[in-house]
């Protein structure tokens, strides 16, 4: 007798695990969404909650590598990622062949010209050292920047998403510009006068500095939640996009931001340019 009790309780115990293994795990629908850290990372990390109680396990993946991302979309290694604009996008299925559509706009990482040297931008000089994106796309939104100001001219025949230095035809005499990985801009502002950044950089080195000329948040640079086409219709992908556009996260948005992160979505509340600011909410 006291045997069979024995193996009765090994049985339970083996159908314990089991179910640990299996049965709890499965209660819910796992969901993987790579993304940037700062501020992509930390907005899908504060919808967590909000998706679990709807049975949607959210796995944040986070990569600050901008070359990884669309390509492990694309290779069904995630469900979903959040980090570029549509004009990066854009560049990136017709360079790389991806099948992959824009499916929310959510927010803004609005660019200006930062600063360690200057005050403003009439203690410029006669020899003016310029940071600027390497990367296509955002190499064109710095250098439309630097067009505004009346520093440069570009070729009237370029498409402007996507010129670059090469399309320049006039400059202010003195102004040098260097290209730099976007991600290394920050860390360039210590060698250079001014560097143009989206403050999502700013944010993620912690600089407690104030763009000293910023584009405003009509920029068709928003970020954008990016999924496989085709794919639409999925229930966790629709679920996860009503998160990210919900009153909860435009709140999350503009509190924890201050500004230098602005929501797009139609629930937003409309900001000016004067609203934006660098520094985050500890």
């Amino acid at each position: 007798m006291k045997n069979k009790n024995l193996w009765w309780t090994k049985v339970l115990c083996l159908l314990g695990v089991v179910m640990t293994l299996t049965g709890c795990g499965s209660s819910k629908d796992k969901l993987r969404v790579a993304a940037t850290s700062v501020p992509h990372a930390e907005m899908l990390e504060a919808i967590k909650p909000q998706l679990a109680k709807q049975g949607i396990d959210l796995e944040v993946v986070v990569v600050d590598d901008f070359h990884i991302p669309n390509r492990a979309l694309a290779e069904k290694e995630v469900d979903a990622n959040f980090f570029q604009h549509r004009p990066y996008l854009e560049v990136e299925n017709e360079n790389f062949h991806y099948n992959l559509v824009s499916y929310q706009k959510v927010h803004i990482e609005p660019m200006g010209l930062y600063s360690k040297k200057l005050k403003d931008l009439n203690d410029v000089g006669d020899r003016l050292l310029v940071a600027i994106p390497s990367d296509p796309t955002n190499q064109s939104r710095a250098l439309a920047l630097l067009q505004q100001l009346g520093w440069i001219k570009l070729d009237s025949s370029s498409k402007w998403l996507t010129c670059s230095i090469l399309d320049i035809t006039e400059k202010r005499a003195g102004l040098e510009l260097v290209e730099v990985d976007a991600a290394l801009l920050a860390r360039s502002l210590d060698d250079v006068d001014l560097a143009a950044i989206t403050t999502n950089f700013i944010l993620q080195a912690r600089l407690p500095i104030k763009p000293l000329y910023i584009e405003n948040a009509d920029s068709p640079f928003a970020n954008v939640l990016v999924i496989r086409q085709g794919e639409e219709n999925n229930k966790d992908l629709i679920a996860l996009k009503q998160a990210l556009t919900s009153p909860e996260m435009e709140q999350f948005i503009l509190s924890h931001y201050q500004g230098s992160v602005l929501p797009v979505f139609e629930s937003t509340t409309k900001l000016s340019t004067t609203d934006v600011v660098t520094s985050s909410k500890e």
